[in-house]
């Protein structure tokens, strides 16, 4: 039971309830911080399973259950706090205080019914869906080397780069800072949780970074990926994150097509 990858996925678990406590107390920055280590714990308790050859069905259900906090409720909690506080005066004064003031007085007027503001309770369809998804992945035996629908991670690692703008304007491009406030409106990001939603469940296939061997041919669409990623991140940084994910999805419906196009000429 307490073997490597299990004790990793413990990790991963504690790593998303981490990220929970720190949006709760205005620290957005903390609370990606603590989702990329818990993306980079569930990276290595499956690496280390394949590694050391233990596959067990305890270890695939310990995973998931990680996965739905970590890149289910974690993010849903976040992005809920994101679209609760003044972005604008957060950036200006990126303390703490300001957030928390922000978040626990306007839930606690939402909760008395004096707000009807109820847009940010959109997020919570991100653990809804993330359970359907990641169920769904554990018997679904198609996805082996490509994706049916859109990984949790994936769409976790997507909505990091805007409570990571707000966060961290130090880190943002100066040709970007001006359209933080409208990446950021609650509007916007309430249509892209929709759609994410949609992509999670959805029978669109994706194609995986498991490299078989490290060659080009056969892996063209991986390194492809991988080197437009790198300048992506270079140039855009905090913004990467969510630009990289629908590099991701153009290629995959790119190559989705070629496929399509090659068995028509059979």
């Amino acid at each position: 039971m307490f073997n490597l990858p299990n004790i990793l996925s413990g990790f991963n678990l504690i790593s998303g309830v981490m990220a929970i406590l720190f949006a709760f107390f205005g620290r957005l920055d903390l609370a990606v911080y603590a989702i990329f280590a818990g993306a980079i714990f569930d990276f290595f308790d499956g690496f280390m399973a394949r590694l050391l050859k233990i596959n067990s069905g305890l270890g695939k259900q310990l995973d998931s259950l990680a996965d739905v906090v970590t890149f289910g409720v974690a993010p849903g909690i976040i992005l809920m706090v994101l679209m609760m506080i003044d972005v604008g005066a957060f950036m200006n004064n990126p303390h703490p205080e300001v957030m928390r003031y922000d978040f626990v007085g306007e839930l606690h007027y939402i909760l008395d019914g004096t707000s009807t503001y109820y847009i940010p309770f959109v997020s919570l369809l991100i653990p809804f869906f993330a359970m359907f998804r990641l169920a769904k992945f554990n018997i679904d035996k198609r996805q082996s080397f490509h994706f049916i629908g859109l990984p949790t991670p994936a769409s976790t690692l997507f909505f990091m780069s805007f409570p990571l703008m707000v966060a961290r304007p130090d880190l943002t491009p100066e040709f970007l800072k001006d359209y933080v406030a409208a990446a950021t409106d609650p509007n916007l990001l309430c249509g892209l949780i929709i759609l994410f939603s949609i992509l999670m469940v959805s029978e669109i296939p994706l194609f995986s970074l498991k490299f078989k061997s490290m060659t080009w041919k056969g892996n063209e669409i991986r390194w492809v990926f991988l080197l437009i990623s790198i300048g992506i991140i270079v140039v855009f940084r905090t913004w990467s994150l969510a630009l990289i994910v629908f590099l991701y999805l153009i290629l995959s419906l790119i190559q989705i097509n070629t496929l399509k196009k090659q068995e028509n000429e059979i």
